[in-house]
């Protein structure tokens, strides 16, 4: 039996940003210090964002037009296929976990342009495009603020991330997932049937909408045997965000990217996750704000695609022909 994680909660509304971003290093940071020798494990990457400004309106909308999506035949859902990143994704096709997504980002700039967006028809489905096309600005926008809150809780200008070339509205994705819910029937918790296998998210950050089905887990420490999995129950309203594996690597591990999953509860279920990624050309490297002589750089630089190409190509099962 698994326990309920108690996530901190962020209040986008508030207008005091210092003490907003205060919170978040309190949130995020991972390490804090007992006695001059020793640490101590704390914090996990993951927190609720609250207050945040998507219209519940709009986010009731994007999980039924998903729904309806999800629900079309098969035949109509293959001609949307993905080709690299964006398109749909049938059951089983990545890493065999019994789901399907869709993925679609912004329709300009170079990944507009390498990787189009593929709509579903108008015809079955005519308020599809322009409702997932609103939702991407809003939470976009809502993730550029908190960005800057993370920023500014790294000692660091609000706009840091965006000057760096790191962060723009148009290398963000959205992923809709359906997770069909099937059961195993063994008592093993190794052999539990997981919608989505144990992974750490790529990016800078993540923010996941979810319908009200249970089944995400968080394992605090993935090198501890057996591994310890914590239920995280969904807010209505509320995203839970997480820290992606670049975020990691410019805070040198003072913010992590913790590995999680989604395990099946004989349920179907939906969810919505937004994913702030860097510009394909940026370089991450470790801030100096979070390295210094007794503390040095535990990753080397990398660039986003390099480090983006390397993750798809271990996690994706090939259902057409390419990644």
């Amino acid at each position: 039996m698994s326990t309920v994680l108690q996530l901190s909660i962020i209040d986008l509304s508030l207008p005091e940003k210092l003490s907003t971003s205060r919170l978040i290093r309190r949130v995020l940071f991972f390490f804090f210090f007992l006695y001059p020798t020793q640490t101590a494990y704390l914090n996990h990457g993951f927190f609720y964002l609250t207050n945040h400004g998507v219209p519940e309106e709009l986010m009731k909308r994007v999980f039924e037009e998903s729904k309806n999506l999800f629900s079309l035949p098969l035949d109509e859902k293959i001609v949307m296929v993905r080709r690299g990143f964006r398109g749909y994704s049938p059951l089983y096709d990545e890493k065999g976990d019994p789901k399907e997504l869709f993925t679609f980002g912004s329709s300009e700039g170079v990944l507009g342009q390498h990787y189009p967006n593929k709509w579903p028809s108008e015809d079955l489905l005519p308020l599809w495009r322009p409702t997932m096309e609103r939702y991407y600005k809003s939470v976009v926008d809502v993730g550029k603020k908190l960005l800057g809150l993370v920023a500014l809780a790294l000692d660091l200008e609000e706009n840091f991330f965006e000057r760096l070339g790191a962060f723009n509205d148009q290398a963000a994705v959205v992923r809709l997932l359906r997770y069909s819910g099937e059961l195993s029937s063994s008592e093993d918790e190794e052999e539990k049937t997981c919608g989505a296998s144990a992974h750490s998210d790529f990016g800078i950050l993540t923010l996941l909408a979810t319908d009200g089905v249970p089944g995400l887990q968080v394992c605090r420490d993935k090198d501890k045997e057996p591994n310890v999995w914590e239920d995280v129950p969904g807010i209505k309203g509320a995203f839970v965000v997480n820290i992606g594996d670049l975020m990691e690597r410019w805070t040198n591990g003072l913010f992590r990217s913790t590995m999680h999953r989604v395990l099946s509860v004989g349920k179907e279920r939906y969810s919505v996750a937004v994913f702030l990624d860097p510009d394909p050309n940026c370089v991450v490297e470790c801030l100096e704000s979070c390295c210094s002589e007794t503390s040095p750089p535990r990753f080397p630089p990398v660039r986003t695609s390099d480090y983006f190409h390397e993750r798809f190509s271990q996690s994706l099962i090939s259902y057409s022909g390419s990644a």
